[in-house]
C-alpha cells in the first residue's frame, strides 16, 4: 500500500539533496515573500508540515523565496483564499480540492465520497493525465497553477457510540457535518441526518444529545476530544482528508525558474511526507486511543456503502455539471492503481 508514496518520497529527495545550496545564478538580489494561508491549529500537522516546506525552501534558496505561514484562519480562507490566488496577490492557498470545483466541476467528483480506500489511491489518480488536464484548464482560464492536491490528512469515519457496519445503522441517526454541501449530500447518501454546525458546539452537542455522533479522521479523533464523547469508531472511509496548494500563475512565472523548482520539489516531497506520517501513525494512534480513552474500532460492509452512494454521484452529474464521463475515469485510475499493487 505504502509503495508509491515511498518511491515518490525517495526520488523527491534524491533531488531535493542534490540541489541543497543552489541559487539563481541570473539574480542573488532577488527576493520574494509569499503568504501561506490555512484554516488548521497550530497542532495539527498539516500546520507543522507547511512550516517544513516553507523553511526547507527558505534555506535552499538561501533566503530569496520566503514564505510566511498563517494558520488557524488568520487569513482569508476557503474561498477568499483562493481568490487571492486568482487576484494574482503573492498568495499561497492551502485549501481543500472541492474549492477549486468553483473554477472547473470536475474537483467537486475529484474527492466525491466512497471513491478512494487508501490515500495511496488518491495521490496516485493526483498524477494522472486526466487530472493533471484539470489543473491545467484553471490555470490557462483562472490563473491558478496546482503546487500540490494530496496533503493528506486522513480518510474521514463515523465516530459515535455505535456500531455501524451497514447504511442501515445511520437511518436516522443526527451526524454533526461541516457546512459544506459535499458533506451534506455524502451523510444524506449514507441513510444518516446530517447537521451542519461549527466544530466548537459539536463537542456540547455530542454529550448533551443534539447530535448521535460526528465523522472525522484518525488524528483529529485524538486530538480534538471527539473520542471522549463518541467511543466508536466505524472505518467508513467516506471521504478524504486532503488539502491542495495553489499559487498565482504569473505570481509563479515571475520567479526564476532555478527557485521554482525548488518550491516545487519541497512541495511535492511535503506532500508525501505528509501522507507516509498519516499513515505510519495510524495503528498507533488507534492502539493509544483504545488503552488511554476506551475507544473501539469497526470495519464495515464497504460495498454496501458504496452501493448507496450511486445516486450522489448521478446527482453530481445531472446537477451539478460534473462530466458524466469523470467518476468512471477515477474509477478505472483506482483500480489501475490497485491491479499495481496487489500483494
Amino acid at each position: 500500500m505504502k509503495k508509491y508514496v515511498a518511491l515518490l518520497l525517495t526520488v523527491v529527495m534524491i533531488v531535493a539533496f542534490c540541489s541543497f545550496g543552489f541559487t539563481a545564478s541570473a539574480d542573488n538580489d532577488y527576493h520574494i515573500t509569499l503568504k501561506l494561508s490555512h484554516v488548521f491549529a497550530p497542532t495539527e500537522q498539516l500546520t507543522v508540515e507547511m512550516e517544513q516546506v516553507a523553511a526547507r525552501i527558505l534555506e535552499r534558496t538561501n533566503g530569496a523565496v520566503e514564505i510566511q505561514t498563517y494558520g488557524s484562519s488568520q487569513l482569508a480562507v476557503y474561498k477568499d483564499n483562493l481568490q487571492q490566488v486568482v487576484d494574482g496577490s503573492n498568495w499561497i492557498a492551502c485549501e481543500d480540492p472541492s474549492y477549486l470545483a468553483d473554477y472547473n466541476i470536475n474537483f467537486e467528483a475529484l474527492i466525491a465520497p466512497m471513491l478512494y480506500a487508501n490515500l495511496q489511491e488518491y495521490s496516485y489518480v493526483c498524477q494522472s493525465d486526466v487530472v493533471k488536464a484539470l489543473c491545467q484548464d484553471i490555470e490557462d482560464n483562472y490563473g491558478i497553477h496546482v503546487l500540490a492536491l494530496d496533503f493528506n490528512v486522513g480518510l474521514r469515519c463515523m465516530q459515535t457510540n455505535k456500531v455501524i457496519v451497514t447504511p442501515d445503522d445511520m437511518k436516522g441517526m443526527k451526524i454533526r457535518v461541516p457546512n459544506s454541501s459535499m458533506y451534506i449530500n455524502c451523510l444524506t447518501a449514507m441513510g444518516a441526518a446530517p447537521v451542519a454546525m461549527p466544530f466548537g458546539e459539536t463537542i456540547s452537542a455530542v454529550q448533551q444529545g443534539v447530535v448521535d455522533g460526528l465523522e472525522g479522521n484518525m488524528n483529529a479523533y485524538s486530538t480534538n476530544g471527539s473520542a471522549e464523547v463518541a467511543k466508536q469508531m466505524s472505518f467508513t472511509n467516506h471521504l478524504i482528508g486532503t488539502c491542495g496548494a495553489y499559487i498565482n500563475i504569473d505570481v509563479w512565472n515571475s520567479i526564476p525558474e532555478e527557485y521554482r523548482d525548488i518550491i516545487q520539489e519541497e512541495f511535492t516531497y511535503g506532500a508525501a511526507e505528509l501522507t507516509q506520517f498519516t499513515d505510519d501513525n495510524f495503528q498507533s494512534t488507534m492502539e493509544m486511543l483504545e488503552k488511554e480513552q476506551g475507544c473501539h474500532f469497526n470495519d464495515v460492509d464497504v460495498d454496501a456503502f458504496r452501493a448507496v452512494m450511486q445516486p450522489e454521484y448521478d446527482r453530481m452529474v445531472a446537477e451539478d455539471g460534473v462530466s458524466a464521463d469523470f467518476i468512471p475515469q477515477l474509477q478505472a485510475l483506482v483500480a489501475e492503481y490497485d491491479a499495481a499493487n496487489a500483494a
